[in-house]
Protein backbone atom coordinates (compact mmCIF):
# COMPACT_ATOMS: atom_id res chain seq x y z
CA UNK A 1 0.00 0.00 0.00
CA UNK A 2 1.30 3.43 -0.86
CA UNK A 3 0.13 6.31 1.40
CA UNK A 4 0.40 9.85 0.78
CA UNK A 5 -0.20 13.74 1.94
CA UNK A 6 -2.17 15.62 -0.67
CA UNK A 7 -2.51 19.32 -0.62
CA UNK A 8 -5.78 20.54 -1.61
CA UNK A 9 -7.11 23.94 -3.18
CA UNK A 10 -9.54 25.43 -0.81
CA UNK A 11 -9.76 27.86 1.74
CA UNK A 12 -9.66 25.92 5.19
CA UNK A 13 -5.97 25.63 4.86
CA UNK A 14 -3.05 27.42 7.31
CA UNK A 15 -3.35 30.55 5.32
CA UNK A 16 -1.58 29.84 2.25
CA UNK A 17 -4.76 28.68 1.03
CA UNK A 18 -4.81 25.06 0.90
CA UNK A 19 -5.10 21.88 3.72
CA UNK A 20 -4.26 18.88 3.46
CA UNK A 21 -5.14 15.19 3.49
CA UNK A 22 -3.97 11.66 3.47
CA UNK A 23 -4.82 9.23 0.46
CA UNK A 24 -3.93 5.89 -0.35
CA UNK A 25 -2.41 5.29 -4.04
CA UNK A 26 -4.60 2.68 -6.41
CA UNK A 27 -2.51 3.04 -9.49
CA UNK A 28 -3.57 5.99 -10.94
CA UNK A 29 -5.96 7.40 -8.71
CA UNK A 30 -5.40 8.84 -4.95
CA UNK A 31 -8.34 8.14 -2.65
CA UNK A 32 -9.03 10.17 0.60
CA UNK A 33 -8.67 9.16 4.01
CA UNK A 34 -11.38 11.15 5.39
CA UNK A 35 -10.77 12.18 8.82
CA UNK A 36 -6.82 12.51 8.35
CA UNK A 37 -5.29 15.62 7.84
CA UNK A 38 -2.08 13.60 6.08
CA UNK A 39 0.10 10.66 6.92
CA UNK A 40 1.71 11.29 10.39
CA UNK A 41 -1.98 11.85 11.87
CA UNK A 42 -3.30 8.81 10.30
CA UNK A 43 0.30 6.47 12.02
CA UNK A 44 -1.69 7.64 15.26
CA UNK A 45 -4.55 5.67 14.54
CA UNK A 46 -3.58 1.91 16.29
CA UNK A 47 -6.24 0.65 13.08
CA UNK A 48 -3.88 2.87 10.30
CA UNK A 49 -3.42 0.10 7.99
CA UNK A 50 -7.36 -1.27 7.97
CA UNK A 51 -8.31 2.47 7.79
CA UNK A 52 -6.77 3.25 5.01
CA UNK A 53 -7.35 -0.05 3.49
CA UNK A 54 -11.14 0.08 3.54
CA UNK A 55 -11.12 4.65 2.88
CA UNK A 56 -13.60 5.26 0.10
CA UNK A 57 -13.45 9.19 0.23
CA UNK A 58 -13.04 11.72 -2.82
CA UNK A 59 -10.52 10.67 -5.23
CA UNK A 60 -7.75 12.57 -7.57
CA UNK A 61 -5.59 12.13 -10.17
CA UNK A 62 -2.20 11.27 -9.47
CA UNK A 63 -0.96 13.38 -12.46
CA UNK A 64 -0.48 16.50 -11.29
CA UNK A 65 -1.16 15.87 -7.72
CA UNK A 66 0.11 18.73 -5.30
CA UNK A 67 1.94 16.37 -2.81
CA UNK A 68 3.42 17.50 0.16
CA UNK A 69 6.10 15.67 2.47
CA UNK A 70 4.42 12.47 3.26
CA UNK A 71 4.79 13.41 6.99
CA UNK A 72 5.00 16.57 7.21
CA UNK A 73 5.58 16.90 11.16
CA UNK A 74 7.07 14.31 12.05
CA UNK A 75 7.72 14.59 16.34
CA UNK A 76 11.07 13.50 15.47
CA UNK A 77 13.67 12.70 12.71
CA UNK A 78 16.51 11.30 13.20
CA UNK A 79 19.44 10.91 10.88
CA UNK A 80 22.17 8.79 10.66
CA UNK A 81 26.20 9.60 9.55
CA UNK A 82 28.18 7.52 8.12
CA UNK A 83 26.21 4.08 7.40
CA UNK A 84 27.06 3.34 3.70
CA UNK A 85 31.13 2.07 3.20
CA UNK A 86 31.63 3.47 -0.04
CA UNK A 87 30.42 7.03 1.83
CA UNK A 88 32.59 6.56 4.54
CA UNK A 89 35.53 5.54 2.65
CA UNK A 90 35.10 8.72 -0.14
CA UNK A 91 34.53 11.27 3.49
CA UNK A 92 37.90 9.90 5.13
CA UNK A 93 35.96 7.71 7.73
CA UNK A 94 36.66 5.03 9.95
CA UNK A 95 33.86 2.64 9.71
CA UNK A 96 31.93 3.00 12.71
CA UNK A 97 31.19 0.63 15.93
CA UNK A 98 28.20 2.54 16.39
CA UNK A 99 25.46 4.75 14.61
CA UNK A 100 26.42 8.40 14.43
CA UNK A 101 22.95 10.03 14.86
CA UNK A 102 21.91 13.68 14.18
CA UNK A 103 18.79 15.12 14.28
CA UNK A 104 16.76 17.04 11.48
CA UNK A 105 13.02 19.54 12.23
CA UNK A 106 10.27 19.71 10.52
CA UNK A 107 10.54 22.94 9.24
CA UNK A 108 13.39 21.07 6.92
CA UNK A 109 11.03 18.93 5.18
CA UNK A 110 9.30 19.58 1.60
CA UNK A 111 7.07 17.89 -0.71
CA UNK A 112 8.56 15.31 -3.18
CA UNK A 113 7.83 18.63 -6.20
CA UNK A 114 8.59 21.59 -3.96
CA UNK A 115 11.18 23.84 -4.93
CA UNK A 116 14.52 23.64 -2.38
CA UNK A 117 15.59 26.86 -1.29
CA UNK A 118 19.60 27.69 -1.66
CA UNK A 119 20.01 30.00 1.39
CA UNK A 120 21.49 33.22 0.82
CA UNK A 121 24.45 32.48 3.61
CA UNK A 122 25.81 29.22 1.61
CA UNK A 123 27.36 28.36 -1.28
CA UNK A 124 28.01 24.65 -0.62
CA UNK A 125 24.80 22.95 -0.62
CA UNK A 126 25.46 19.05 -1.17
CA UNK A 127 22.95 16.26 -2.07
CA UNK A 128 22.65 13.28 -0.06
CA UNK A 129 20.29 10.81 -1.08
CA UNK A 130 18.58 8.40 1.70
CA UNK A 131 16.10 5.78 2.45
CA UNK A 132 14.17 6.98 5.07
CA UNK A 133 11.66 4.39 7.80
CA UNK A 134 8.66 5.76 9.25
CA UNK A 135 7.59 4.44 12.77
CA UNK A 136 4.56 2.85 12.61
CA UNK A 137 3.71 1.72 16.29
CA UNK A 138 5.19 2.91 19.76
CA UNK A 139 8.49 1.13 21.23
CA UNK A 140 10.91 1.41 23.89
CA UNK A 141 14.08 -0.75 23.84
CA UNK A 142 12.76 -2.56 21.16
CA UNK A 143 14.53 -5.33 20.06
CA UNK A 144 15.98 -6.35 16.73
CA UNK A 145 14.06 -9.10 16.29
CA UNK A 146 11.08 -7.04 16.88
CA UNK A 147 11.95 -3.91 14.75
CA UNK A 148 9.86 -4.50 11.68
CA UNK A 149 6.36 -4.42 13.65
CA UNK A 150 7.30 -1.03 14.58
CA UNK A 151 8.05 0.20 10.69
CA UNK A 152 5.14 1.67 8.97
CA UNK A 153 6.97 1.44 6.21
CA UNK A 154 10.13 3.39 4.17
CA UNK A 155 10.07 6.60 1.83
CA UNK A 156 12.79 8.14 -0.03
CA UNK A 157 14.56 11.50 1.58
CA UNK A 158 17.12 13.84 0.61
CA UNK A 159 19.15 14.84 3.63
CA UNK A 160 20.85 18.35 1.82
CA UNK A 161 23.53 19.43 3.32
CA UNK A 162 24.93 23.11 4.11
CA UNK A 163 28.63 21.73 4.22
CA UNK A 164 29.96 25.10 5.09
CA UNK A 165 27.85 25.04 8.37
CA UNK A 166 27.65 21.36 9.06
CA UNK A 167 31.97 21.68 9.27
CA UNK A 168 32.15 24.79 11.57
CA UNK A 169 32.15 22.77 14.44
CA UNK A 170 32.39 18.85 15.06
CA UNK A 171 28.36 18.81 15.50
CA UNK A 172 26.63 19.01 12.46
CA UNK A 173 23.38 19.95 12.92
CA UNK A 174 23.65 23.60 12.06
CA UNK A 175 24.69 22.43 8.52
CA UNK A 176 21.79 19.74 8.19
CA UNK A 177 18.11 20.96 9.02
CA UNK A 178 17.78 24.74 6.99
CA UNK A 179 14.39 25.54 6.50
CA UNK A 180 12.64 24.04 3.24
CA UNK A 181 15.50 21.93 2.22
CA UNK A 182 14.68 18.40 2.81
CA UNK A 183 12.39 16.84 0.10
CA UNK A 184 10.40 13.92 1.95
CA UNK A 185 7.92 11.56 -0.33
CA UNK A 186 6.35 10.93 -2.48
CA UNK A 187 4.63 7.87 -0.85
CA UNK A 188 5.14 6.12 2.37
CA UNK A 189 5.19 2.42 0.93
CA UNK A 190 4.19 -0.39 3.57
CA UNK A 191 6.40 -2.34 5.16
CA UNK A 192 5.33 -5.73 3.34
CA UNK A 193 5.85 -3.76 -0.08
CA UNK A 194 9.09 -3.03 0.07
CA UNK A 195 12.10 -4.72 1.13
CA UNK A 196 15.67 -2.29 1.73
CA UNK A 197 17.90 -4.21 -1.65
CA UNK A 198 17.04 -1.90 -4.68
CA UNK A 199 19.22 0.52 -6.08
CA UNK A 200 19.02 4.46 -4.85
CA UNK A 201 20.33 7.10 -6.99
CA UNK A 202 20.80 11.06 -6.83
CA UNK A 203 21.19 13.04 -10.17
CA UNK A 204 21.79 16.57 -10.50
CA UNK A 205 20.72 18.04 -14.06
CA UNK A 206 19.95 14.47 -15.02
CA UNK A 207 24.11 13.71 -14.65
CA UNK A 208 23.72 10.72 -12.19
CA UNK A 209 25.99 11.63 -8.99
CA UNK A 210 25.23 8.86 -6.47
CA UNK A 211 23.81 5.09 -7.10
CA UNK A 212 24.03 2.51 -4.86
CA UNK A 213 22.19 -0.28 -3.66
CA UNK A 214 19.76 0.69 -0.16
CA UNK A 215 21.36 -2.63 0.85
CA UNK A 216 24.74 -1.97 1.42
CA UNK A 217 24.30 -0.47 4.90
CA UNK A 218 26.55 -1.05 7.73
CA UNK A 219 23.73 -0.59 10.10
CA UNK A 220 20.12 -1.68 9.07
CA UNK A 221 16.60 -0.06 9.43
CA UNK A 222 15.87 -3.08 12.37
CA UNK A 223 18.95 -2.20 14.17
CA UNK A 224 18.50 1.47 13.81
CA UNK A 225 15.01 1.45 15.24
CA UNK A 226 16.25 -0.93 18.16
CA UNK A 227 19.29 1.12 18.94
CA UNK A 228 17.59 4.61 18.70
CA UNK A 229 14.50 3.25 20.55
CA UNK A 230 16.51 2.44 23.59
CA UNK A 231 17.78 6.16 23.78
CA UNK A 232 14.42 7.31 23.50
CA UNK A 233 10.82 6.32 23.05
CA UNK A 234 9.74 5.95 19.35
CA UNK A 235 6.19 7.12 18.08
CA UNK A 236 4.13 6.85 15.39
CA UNK A 237 5.05 8.99 12.48
CA UNK A 238 8.53 9.59 13.74
CA UNK A 239 11.45 9.37 10.78
CA UNK A 240 14.82 7.69 10.69
CA UNK A 241 17.02 9.12 7.64
CA UNK A 242 19.47 6.02 7.79
CA UNK A 243 22.17 7.66 5.29
CA UNK A 244 23.68 8.32 2.21
CA UNK A 245 26.11 6.16 0.19
CA UNK A 246 29.61 7.81 -1.76
CA UNK A 247 29.06 10.08 -4.61
CA UNK A 248 28.56 13.42 -2.63
CA UNK A 249 29.36 16.73 -4.04
CA UNK A 250 31.40 17.65 -1.17
CA UNK A 251 33.77 14.66 -1.65
CA UNK A 252 34.72 14.99 -6.03
CA UNK A 253 37.52 17.22 -7.23
CA UNK A 254 36.52 19.51 -7.38
CA UNK A 255 34.04 19.84 -4.92
CA UNK A 256 30.34 20.50 -6.86
CA UNK A 257 27.58 21.95 -5.40
CA UNK A 258 24.19 22.93 -5.97
CA UNK A 259 23.63 25.89 -7.96
CA UNK A 260 20.16 28.09 -8.78
CA UNK A 261 18.24 26.51 -11.31
CA UNK A 262 19.64 22.98 -11.00
CA UNK A 263 17.16 19.94 -10.65
CA UNK A 264 17.96 17.52 -8.24
CA UNK A 265 16.35 14.11 -8.84
CA UNK A 266 16.52 11.40 -5.78
CA UNK A 267 14.91 7.71 -6.41
CA UNK A 268 14.62 4.63 -4.97
CA UNK A 269 13.55 2.01 -7.37
CA UNK A 270 10.16 0.44 -5.60
CA UNK A 271 9.56 3.89 -3.73
CA UNK A 272 9.67 6.55 -5.81
CA UNK A 273 10.94 9.62 -6.90
CA UNK A 274 11.88 13.59 -5.57
CA UNK A 275 12.37 16.12 -8.15
CA UNK A 276 12.99 19.50 -6.60
CA UNK A 277 13.83 22.34 -8.77
CA UNK A 278 16.98 24.75 -6.22
CA UNK A 279 16.33 28.36 -5.97
CA UNK A 280 17.73 30.59 -4.55
CA UNK A 281 16.60 32.52 -1.34
CA UNK A 282 15.60 36.69 -2.07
Amino acid sequence: MKLLTLRLNDSTGNGNGKSTVAVRQDGDTLTEIPGFADVGALLQDPAWETTAKAASGATHAVDGADLAAVVPAPGKIICVGHNYRNHIKEMGREVPGYPTLFAKYAESLIGPNDDLALPQESDTVDWEAELAVVIGKQGRRISETDAPAHIAGYAVLNDVSMRDYQFRTIQWLQGKTWEKSTPFGPALVTRDEFTPGPLMTSAVDGDVQQSTPTSDLVFTPEFLVSYISTIITLNPGDVIATGTPGGVGHAQDPKRYLQDGQVLVTTIEGLGQLKNRVTKEA
